[in-house]
């Protein structure tokens, strides 16, 4: 079996489909996938692109497919500074600008934070985290644990989210141990009973209560970009409104 069928193979089992299932996706026979799987049938370039889109693959997982089966890769990886991607700058920088005064950022694969607007700088400063700085390792850092009152809460939905992101990228080794550390801190979690998880944070005599939505590009064709994710905090009571006010003020 050569490198591509067994790609192929791995990647339909993780996204758990049986033959005729991504047979049908793909718009190929049954018999002409199974042939591909075992090696008895060679991919064009066509194919290859045809089942990475039929399987949701990440794009750097399909440019491995295709540098499996013999092809060159079609998807470049852009520097975040290079000036294609001025336009998508300026759009993150629109969207966390008219974010203000509430925090707003930009983050990549790896939770390193590219972008961010004042309210989240002035948020994540006082735990050493800036724009370069890790969202990661914070999570695994004991200052969490210490000013984050719903910590076990937070842990649990940090660790179901980390899964999730490395299970849609076919695994992401840098994820492993952060699982396993708030895995263990969410051991005491309780459910939440409002409609949305917050985070709640002690600092001093201050009481935040934010929750976050995340949102991706729609149509990326860079593997930058494929990745990358845009984070906006909003308060979930008056208190917490009128404290990132006061912050983004200052």
């Amino acid at each position: 079996m050569n490198d591509f069928s067994t790609t192929l193979k791995t990647w339909r089992a993780a996204r758990r489909y049986s033959q005729l299932e991504l047979a049908m996706q793909a718009d190929i026979s049954a018999r002409h996938l199974s042939f591909l799987e075992t090696g008895r049938a060679r991919p064009s370039r066509e194919m290859v692109v045809r089942l990475g889109e039929a399987l949701e693959l990440p794009l750097d997982a399909r440019n491995q497919m295709l540098t499996d089966a013999g092809f060159a890769v079609r998807y470049d990886a852009r520097d975040w500074n290079d000036e294609a991607m001025a336009p998508i700058r300026s759009a993150v920088s629109r969207q966390l600008d008219r974010h203000m005064p509430y925090p707003g950022l930009a983050v990549d694969r790896r939770w390193t934070i590219r972008q961010a607007n004042p309210a989240a700088i002035a948020l994540f400063a006082p735990f050493g985290v800036g724009v370069g700085g890790s969202l990661l390792d914070l999570m695994m850092s004991d200052i969490l644990q210490q000013v984050v009152e719903n910590w076990p809460e937070v842990a649990h939905q940090a660790s179901l989210r980390l899964r999730t992101e490395s299970a849609a990228q076919g695994g992401i080794p840098e994820f492993t141990e952060a699982i396993r550390y708030l895995t263990a801190a969410a051991a005491s979690h309780e459910p939440a009973s409002s409609p949305v998880m917050p985070t709640i944070l002690k600092m001093g005599d201050q009481r935040l209560s934010m929750f976050a939505t995340i949102s991706q590009f729609g149509t990326p064709q860079d593997l930058f970009l494929d990745d990358l994710k845009i984070e906006l905090y909003y308060p979930i009571d008056e208190a917490t409104a009128q404290l990132f006010e006061r912050l983004a003020a200052n």
